[in-house]
């Protein structure tokens, strides 16, 4: 069975770009290789500018899975997207290919790596939670969270209501810290390699605030107000993305677009920091500089070596040649 190459870092370092420079790599020595995504945004229909989704035509050809496959009144779940992914590798497992998963979303990428299962939801809880959530605000359930479980607390932040709903909900299901779901030292799933890229935040931050302002030149208040009839407004994630709460908050007439840039270039260098503080606790990943020229040649060595491994050191023939 080939391993899962999963492709991990930051936003702005140049995940999907190192993805397809793999899965050429793989192709030219013979071996399909098909990406999966794991970025919890690029789910939605219609959400691609502020997701930075690569276009079709940007693919080289290579196979995509689970893009744009919610709509924007969806709730993004990461336990069901973890079968859904899981389903979509094991069947380009079984095709003899190389499952790329590809993203920065840290949970939705541990759900598929690590073997561990999310708690299920209780209606009656989540609403009473969601009703405390709007009459109180998220501050208040971080502090409440903060009492009973510190780890997940400083995990989730202050401003993120749906995720410390969730947490509330799995506590009082479970009567165990919602933490306590995310094991230390979790086993993989399958055999799998993964990639880390990264670059100095000091170089990285410009490079998200240009993306940043890319978003508004390529017209990310144009999409966003083609997706309000869509129901944008009522999805509980889709309307809370970093980029789409601004446009939002835009074209209502809140925001000024100069408010509304600047917000959101504030709370991309915030996730860009969750995102390098989640990953680092792969203490295996392989890591590589997104700025380095020979970061695919490093990148393939990794995939060689997992390749063999799964092969039971055995593989011969142009895969094993680097």
């Amino acid at each position: 069975m080939t391993p899962i190459v999963a492709v991990v870092g930051a936003t702005g370092t140049g995940k999907s770009a190192l993805s397809l420079d793999v899965a050429e790599r793989l192709r030219d020595r013979g071996i399909a290789a098909e990406v999966v995504n794991a970025d919890a945004m690029q789910l939605y229909r219609g959400m691609d500018i502020g997701t930075a989704k690569l276009p079709a035509e940007e693919r080289r050809g290579v196979p995509h899975h689970l893009l744009g496959v919610l709509d924007v009144t969806d709730d993004a779940a990461v336990a069901r997207y973890q079968g859904e992914a899981r389903a979509v590798i094991a069947g380009i497992q079984d095709r003899g290919a190389v499952p790329l998963l590809v993203g920065g979303s840290g949970l939705y990428v541990s759900s598929v790596l690590f073997d561990f299962d999310f708690p299920g939801t209780d209606p009656e809880i989540r609403r009473a939670l969601e009703e405390r959530l709007e009459r109180e605000g998220p501050g208040m359930l971080h502090r409440h969270l903060r009492e009973i479980d510190p780890a997940a607390a400083t995990a989730i932040g202050p401003s993120n209501g749906r995720r410390l709903v969730r947490a509330l909900e799995v506590i009082e299901l479970t009567g165990r810290p919602h933490s306590a779901s995310l094991p230390e030292q979790p086993v993989r799933w399958r055999e799998s390699v993964i990639l880390g890229l990264g670059m100095p935040r000091d170089e990285l931050v410009p490079r998200l605030d240009a993306r940043v302002s890319r978003m508004w030149e390529d017209g990310i208040v144009e999409e966003v107000r083609a997706l309000l009839p869509l129901g944008l407004e009522r999805g509980v994630t889709a309307s809370r993305a970093i980029g789409y709460a601004q446009a939002i908050g835009q074209l209502r007439g809140e925001l000024t677009q100069e408010e509304a840039v600047a917000q959101t270039a504030l709370l991309t260098r915030k996730y860009a920091r969750r995102q390098v503080s989640w990953f680092r606790r792969y203490s295996d990943a392989v890591p590589l500089d997104a700025r380095d020229p020979k970061r695919v040649d490093e990148a393939m060595a990794a995939v060689d070596g997992a390749l063999a491994a799964a092969d039971g050191g055995g593989r011969s023939g142009p895969a094993a040649d680097n």
